[in-house]
């Protein structure tokens, strides 16, 4: 029986996939194999030994440790995609408030209620404060082509707009609608766009990407949605830009206090993936993936952990997380050979320091082979997944 902890309500979708003759789950499990998270902070969690593996169910992680669970063997999964159609949509809303100035317009009809029957020409008269551009024909920068970015670029071009795209990470045989243009230098796509839209991680090259120097490269009509972490943009920046006339709008998922009231901006309550369908879809993936790891040591979607994934061959199977380093491969399997046991498949991949095997073996290992494989210096877990 695998206990599984829920730090945040989990939608009921997603743990339906828990068979109850194997699994219990709750937010009060002392021990766990496993958690399940959205947003609930766990860096000042002290994690138990019994915890194996953590599922967000999202794409971001900031809110776990994901480098000391590595050290201690635990490994993170998230659910890239599971919520990229929410947050698309949210995107193009986002690009149609900035550029018709809706937001403004319907809260200036709320001080017009008292006009009674003169509504109507009063609406008349003042509608011409609230013109804007359509986004048909327009060019729109899409930076980050994942499962989000890609969904945004291809919305776009349905919408009639001219798309281009950029990503260092795309493989070369990557493939797009047509009508998305890659571009392979960032510095070229700055001066064209009419919109700007993040869709990458927040990492130290990503950190402040839209800040005073790249707004400067851009139209002083470009119109900036950032759904994806709100450390992409310098908010003094932006705050500066929108007051200055180098930029139309600012469209972000992420307020601050520093935004919140600026005009120019439009800040949304991080509502880029709450939609039931969304909380759905996390839910559901991350479940999976916890099963698949627990039951058959298969990694798929960790953000510190290699993806390795075996079909079952063996009588029984050993997994084992270990550093990267030399000899390491050939000092498992020498142990287990030396136990007098027959490896039927083997596989291993790595990750930086990280490497993860999955070993599947002609008959049931003592705990003798488990206590020697451990014993072997850069193993950080052993487990017989039964």
């Amino acid at each position: 029986m695998f206990n599984i902890k829920t730090l945040n309500k989990i939608s009921d979708v997603g743990l339906s996939k828990f068979d109850p003759a194997k699994y219990t789950y709750a937010n009060e499990i002392e021990n766990p194999d496993a958690i399940m998270v959205r947003s609930a902070s766990m860096h000042d969690m002290e994690m138990p030994k019994s915890l194996l593996a953590i599922a967000r169910a999202g794409a971001g992680v900031n809110n776990i440790p994901v480098a000391d669970c590595a050290k201690q063997g635990i490994v993170v999964f998230n659910t890239p995609g599971a919520n990229a159609n929410a947050v698309k949509e949210l995107v193009i809303c986002g690009m149609l408030l900035s550029s018709r100035k809706i937001t403004k317009a319907i809260e200036w009809c709320k001080t017009i209620k008292d006009e009674g029957d003169n509504v109507g020409k009063v609406v008349e008269k003042g509608k011409s404060a609230f013109a804007g551009p359509e986004i048909k024909g327009k060019t729109l920068g899409v930076i980050g082509l994942g499962a989000i970015g890609r969904l945004v670029a291809e919305a776009a071009v349905d919408l009639g707009m001219n798309v281009i795209g950029y990503d260092p990470f795309l493989p070369d045989d990557a493939q797009f609608k047509h009508g998305i243009t890659v571009e392979k230098d960032l510095e070229k796509i700055f001066p064209v766009v009419d919109y700007l839209t993040l869709h990458v991680p927040l990492t130290p090259e990503t950190d402040g990407l839209i800040c005073q120097s790249n707004i400067e490269k851009m139209k002083n009509t470009v119109r900036v949605m950032n759904f994806a972490r709100g450390d992409l943009a310098v908010s003094a920046d932006i705050v500066a830009a929108l007051e200055e006339g180098q930029m139309a709008a600012y469209v972000t998922d992420f307020p601050s206090a520093q935004l919140i009231g600026i005009d120019g901006v439009i800040a949304i309550p991080h509502l880029g993936a709450s939609t039931p369908e969304s909380e759905e879809n996390c839910a559901s993936m991350g479940a999976m993936e916890l099963i698949d790891y627990l039951e058959n040591g298969n990694i798929k979607n960790s953000v510190n952990m290699p993806a390795v994934s075996m079909a079952r061959t063996g009588v029984a199977r050993i997994t084992v997380i270990h550093k990267n380093q030399p000899n390491m491969i050939a000092t498992i399997t020498d142990t287990i050979s030396r136990d007098g046991i027959n490896i039927a498949s083997f596989e291993d991949k790595n990750r930086g320091e990280w490497a993860y095997s999955i070993i599947d073996t002609d008959s049931q290992p003592s705990q003798q082979v488990v206590d020697d494989i451990t014993a072997i210096e850069g193993v950080i877990r052993v487990r017989v997944v039964k």
